[in-house]
Formats: C-alpha cells, structure tokens, sequence
C-alpha cells in the first residue's frame, strides 16, 4: 500500500535517513514542528510500515569486509521449480547482502561481501555452489565504490 506523504512527513523521513539518533524535539525543530505532533508523525510512519526499522551503517572495509562482488546466478530448470529453497539458502548466508529476482538472460542477482578475494572463493566452493538448483554463477568484482546510499529519494 502507497501511503499519502505530504511536505512533513516527507522532511522527517530525509533527516531520519540521514541520522535515525535524532531526537524526535531535533527533528520537529528542524522540519518546523512541535515535539508532539512530529513524534505522532514518526509513530505513524513506523505504524504503516513507511519506516521499517532503524539501524547503525558501517564501513566495511574498517570491518575486514575489503572485497564486494556481485554475482549472477542462473537456476537450470529443476532449480527455477526450487524457487523457496534456493531463496532460503540465500538468506542463511551473511555474505550475501542483497539478493534481487531478476527478468532476462540470468534470474538472482546478489551483493556478496568478504575480506578477501581467497575468501570469497571458499564461499562460493563450499556455500553458494552447494545450493541445489544452481546452473551457472558469474562472479563480478567490484573495484571501486563511487556511490552507495540506503536514502531513498524522498524529497521532492
């Protein structure tokens, strides 16, 4: 369901995407609310689902996570009728950060990171290339990151 947002709401949600520890009297301060109308506001916006949770970003390569690769997985015929166990492997697996159902010439798209090249190489050997159903996987490595954001465009 599409929820209706209007200036507010949409003001909220950009500085909440920016920095979610602001306080609800920071964020009313800023967007030209009360504390109590701009807290309710947030309530309803979680209440309805528009805000699905709040969370800390880190840097991954401050973490050892140094390497990002985005694979193609095609599923051969008994795989694409295995659809729920392949997707349920996929979940288990904490390298995989993004997993998107694709239209076209392979059907997974996934966001893999490890510490390493040699450590993506046994995640692929030992977890991903395990998981039944599998045909074919085209592993891309990432060199560089120029853009990455979890803000959606809200503002408009």
């Amino acid at each position: 369901m599409h929820s209706e947002l209007d200036v507010y709401d949409r003001r909220i949600l950009a500085l909440l995407q920016e920095d979610a520890s602001l306080s609800s009297a920071q964020i009313a301060e800023q967007v030209g609310l009360s504390q109590s109308p701009c807290w309710r506001r947030i309530q309803r916006l979680k209440e309805e689902g528009v805000i699905r949770g709040q969370v800390t970003l880190l840097e991954r390569k401050k973490i050892g996570l140094n390497t990002q690769i985005f694979a193609e997985v095609k599923l051969n015929a008994h795989g694409r009728s295995n659809f729920t166990e392949f997707t349920e492997a996929i979940r288990g697996f904490p390298e995989v950060l993004e997993c998107y159902v694709l239209m076209g010439a392979v059907d997974f798209l996934l966001r893999i990171v490890t510490s390493d090249i040699e450590a993506y190489e046994r995640f692929f050997f030992e977890k991903l290339s395990m998981v039944p159903g599998i045909q074919e996987v085209n592993s891309i490595v990432a060199l560089s990151e120029i853009k990455s954001t979890t803000s959606l465009p809200v503002l408009r």
